[in-house]
């Protein structure tokens, strides 16, 4: 049994994959399944949007599928970049250009005012598009004062935990899949997942 996860972003497909592996069901993501087409993400939270991908993303495979959305939030930028974290600073930078871009949107802030979380809301829709379940998961943090780590991707260089004193970046793939906010919302989904998959012919 196959489970479309709607991302061209093969760590999220590692990450579900891991999770699931009891279930006997392969993981695939959008390239895999040959989808080419993009969804714009009107959305105005991250509900909005996972809901969106998933539902459109399913009717378009016809297959059971699996969308996230996630974001960073930063309480000195009044919840900023949220759902524009993938875009914050425009379509045209780099990761590591919009992380430079975050920390000098924080030059001056004292590392007591830094405080940050990520949030990640999935969404599994059936084969007729019509949406399944949702789930949710938020890491709290802060903002470290410099990237550090080469792991992870996205902001996990900037963002520190700080009971631990590391990045996200520093940790192992098996590490920040037992706490992060993604891992959280696919752990809260995977029972959704197993019925899903038992209503399958």
């Amino acid at each position: 049994m196959k489970l479309l996860v709607a991302t061209h972003n093969q760590g999220k497909v590692a990450e579900l994959s891991a999770m699931v592996r009891d279930l006997q069901i392969e993981c695939i993501s959008l390239a895999d399944a040959g989808i080419s087409a993009e969804i714009d993400e009107t959305g105005h939270t991250f509900l909005e949007n996972a809901t969106l991908k998933a539902t459109s993303y399913a009717q378009l495979s016809g297959m059971l599928t699996l969308a996230d959305d996630s974001g960073l939030e930063v309480d000195a930028l009044d919840g900023a970049p949220g759902v524009h974290t993938a875009r914050f600073g425009g379509s045209d930078l780099t990761q590591p250009e919009r992380n430079a871009l975050l920390l000098q949107s924080l030059t001056g802030i004292p590392d007591d005012r830094r405080s940050a979380r990520f949030r990640c809301v999935v969404v599994l829709a059936g084969p007729d598009g019509l949406p399944l379940a949702q789930a949710a998961g938020t890491l709290e943090g802060v903002i470290a004062s410099a990237p550090a780590g080469s792991g992870g991707f996205g902001y996990d260089p900037i963002f520190m935990l700080p009971h631990s004193g590391h990045t996200l970046a520093e940790l192992s793939a098996e590490q920040k899949r037992a706490i992060s906010h993604r891992g959280q919302a696919f752990q809260r989904i995977t029972p959704a997942i197993r019925q899903a998959l038992n209503l399958q012919p």
